[in-house]
């Protein structure tokens, strides 16, 4: 026929064929350089961006804060605006601040047996992953929740299910959930390392953590102010948890005694743990992928400033920073300056 006079023979070679470009490997943030990361709980009050300029002021580079009013009930559905959300998340890239720790509201009651109080925890909680993705933070952190008189077996199994409950809908990412040790009080779960790993094995399909707070453990009984007492709380999480498991440590001195179960935060070397300790903290080998955050008190101005520093100075680094630091109760946000790290003597402007 008359088209086979225009019959074109096609030759194939395999390394013509088309492939597609492999998209690029996720970026690695800035802060997740093996560097030590010391941050402390900053407010949100007046610009939440403002929390970030405030942390780095202080000479952290990592910080924790509450993506709203800790002690009030939110109304449903209420988020960060997107512009707000989107100059955080560009500040924090500037600041090279993280991790980003966010700390859940204190109303919530994961583990409550009142199932109107559940299903209002369980609705907030929801809320909170939502606004800790829109900042992109690392990890969002809970306490486990009080029994209100159920027995602590079926109590775990409420905080299972209500953080399985929490997450329907939802893409956590990068977002990392932590429940958080207790110093026991009342009727609280969590001062038992046996119910945080119950609460983990019962959500293995969730990207999820423990956080260990200092005052906490040493007020629910183990006498981590010695160094064989430290060395027997690491090997207990170990063998209970995983200090795989393990991603940020709330660095708080203690202002009761050892297995008092009152859980009363103090000043970095002014309570019963105790400065030495924390250097003993701080410097251990096993917890140097950890940030550790302090959640101490603020009594008079400085307090901030001196407890970060104090941090710092038992890693062997001297952090001067300016700026106001916060106050017991701050009705507007405060921008801090920029903090310099002086290691000796010398010092050197922090990177931006």
């Amino acid at each position: 026929m008359a088209e086979d006079n225009y019959r074109i023979g096609l030759s194939y070679d395999a390394a013509d064929e088309y492939r597609p470009e492999p998209p690029p490997p996720p970026e690695i943030p800035a802060w997740k350089d093996g560097s030590i990361r010391i941050g402390i709980h900053t407010s949100i009050a007046g610009d939440i961006a403002g929390s970030l300029d405030l942390a780095h002021g202080l000479g952290a580079n990592a910080l924790q804060i509450f993506s709203s009013s800790p002690r009030m009930w939110s109304q449903p559905g209420i988020r960060i605006a997107d512009a707000d959300a989107a100059r955080f998340r560009d500040r924090r890239r500037e600041l090279q601040l993280g991790p980003l720790v966010v700390h859940a509201n204190y109303l919530i009651n994961l583990a409550s047996p009142n199932p109107v109080l559940r299903a209002r925890s369980v609705q907030a909680f929801h809320q909170e992953i939502v606004r800790a993705k829109a900042l992109d933070a690392d990890f969002l952190v809970t306490h486990p929740g009080c029994c209100m008189g159920a027995n602590v077996e079926s109590s775990v199994a409420l905080v299972a299910q209500s953080l399985k409950q929490s997450v329907r809908g939802l893409s956590l990412r990068d977002l990392r959930i932590l429940v958080e040790n207790t110093a026991g009080q009342g009727s609280s779960l969590g001062s038992r390392l046996e119910e945080l790993k119950s609460i983990l094995d019962l959500c293995p399909d969730l990207p999820m953590g423990v956080c260990i707070d200092t005052a906490h453990v040493f007020a629910a009984g183990w006498n981590i102010h010695t160094e064989e007492g430290l060395t027997g709380a690491l090997r207990d999480i170990d063998r209970v948890i995983g200090l795989d498991r393990l991603f940020v440590i709330h660095a708080n001195d203690s202002k009761t005694a050892l297995g008092s179960r009152v859980d009363r935060h103090q000043h970095i070397g002014k309570g019963k743990i105790g400065l030495e300790a924390f250097g003993r903290i701080l410097n251990h080998p096993l917890l140097a992928k950890c940030a550790f955050i302090l959640e101490t008190p603020i009594d008079k101005p400085g307090d901030d400033r001196r407890n970060v520093a104090a941090l710092w100075k038992l890693t062997g680094r001297i952090v001067r920073a300016k700026g106001q630091g916060m106050r017991r109760r701050r009705k507007r946000g405060i921008k801090s300056s920029t903090a310099k790290v002086v290691v000796g003597k010398k010092a050197s402007p922090r990177r931006k």
